[in-house]
């Protein structure tokens, strides 16, 4: 399926246009291509999995449309116009999808008709497939209040549909901690479902406390294994990640869960630590010995030092972090900036090594 070469106007004229088969350019060899989502490639990747999402979702409103879909309630207006104008070669006049203009820029739903022949889901290539089954096999390990017997049937279809890719979805291992969580991340799913605040006593290792927050639950991750919570911190004021097996206690409050409407999950394919600019700025001078930092954390600069040290300069949240990392490095890395940051670290060596009776 693809649109009219033209925009179509704002009102119906009975001007229809054909489907019509487009060539892509692909992107550079190790670059991943970015797409605008009112580009034509874009698009049409969209209604085709619009198109039966609507199919099966009479009356669907153009805000739920457009949330699923991650663009613009505009954008979705904007699609619509392109679907009302589409179809297969070779149809004429009336055979057409027909969309209910009026209705989407009336009352905001979505109706469409005639479209049997574009209502199929899009088929999955293998790596989807795979993806999607080792996806579903890690949500069933999450313990919680959802319905399991729908993801297992879900994982069954696809490893029927998918032949020889399931085998390969069935060599990825992955490991979730989720019978150390269980009690607590069924609490969480209890919350999420009815959409109430949570009060935490969690342990925070890095000074070695117990705080207690309380937070709007927004979803249930899995990052390398280990069970989070994201939520709004009404102590922090900011979206925070919990680790399920961090958490002391937890109980759902009777209050509703307000998250602003400024707060946004955060991007997890960058990996869980993410400076912020407002955290403070800290210098490292490494050895060749301890130049493995810059591999392992996020850094702001990393200048060459003579005999193949490095000068590195990273943003750390928490200075009880930083002397952490620079006792574990000794001899391979000092902090030089800031200075009283430094003084710290040198005097928290010094009372390590008093413990020894080491001067």
């Amino acid at each position: 399926m693809s649109a009219a070469d033209e925009r179509p106007p704002a009102k119906r004229t009975g001007r229809k246009a054909t489907a019509r088969k487009t060539t892509t350019r692909k992107a550079p060899a190790g670059r991943a291509p970015t797409r605008r989502p009112d580009s034509a490639q874009a698009q049409v990747t969209r209604l085709l999995s619009m198109l039966p999402y609507l199919r099966s979702h009479p009356s669907a409103r153009v805000s739920e449309v457009a949330a699923l879909f991650g663009v613009s309630e505009r954008q979705v207006v904007r699609d619509l116009q392109v679907l009302w104008f589409s179809g297969l070669p070779g149809l004429q006049m009336g055979d057409y999808i027909e969309v209910d203009m009026e209705a989407v820029e009336g009352e905001g739903i979505i109706s469409i008709s005639n479209a049997d022949y574009l209502a199929r889901p899009l088929r999955l290539h293998a790596d989807e497939a795979v993806a999607l089954i080792v996806a579903l096999r890690t949500l069933a390990a999450v313990p919680g209040s959802f319905e399991r017997g729908a993801v297992e049937r879900a994982i069954a279809k696809l490893e029927d549909a998918a032949g020889e890719a399931a085998q390969r979805a069935a060599s990825v291992q992955v490991q979730v901690d989720a019978d150390a969580v269980a009690d607590v991340a069924g609490t969480v799913r209890a919350a999420l479902d009815s959409k109430n605040r949570l009060h935490l006593s969690y342990w925070v290792p890095a000074r070695d406390e117990a705080t207690e927050r309380d937070v709007d639950p927004m979803r249930l991750v899995v990052v390398d294994g280990r069970l989070y919570l994201e939520g709004w911190c009404h102590r922090a004021e900011s979206v925070r990640l919990f680790r399920l097996d961090r958490v002391l206690d937890v109980k759902v409050l009777d209050v509703p869960a307000e998250v602003p409407s400024q707060a946004r999950p955060r991007d997890l394919d960058a990996g869980l630590f993410q400076p912020s600019p407002s955290d403070e700025l800290v210098t490292f001078e490494l050895t060749p010995p301890g130049r493995w930092v810059a591999d392992y954390y996020p850094h702001e600069s990393a200048d060459e030092l003579p005999g193949g040290g490095l000068r590195l300069r990273l943003r750390a949240r928490d200075r009880e972090w930083v002397r952490r990392l620079a006792l574990r490095l000794g001899e391979t890395g000092r902090v030089v900036e800031p200075a009283d940051l430094a003084a710290e670290v040198t005097a928290a060596a010094r009372a390590a090594l008093s413990a020894y009776d080491v001067q």
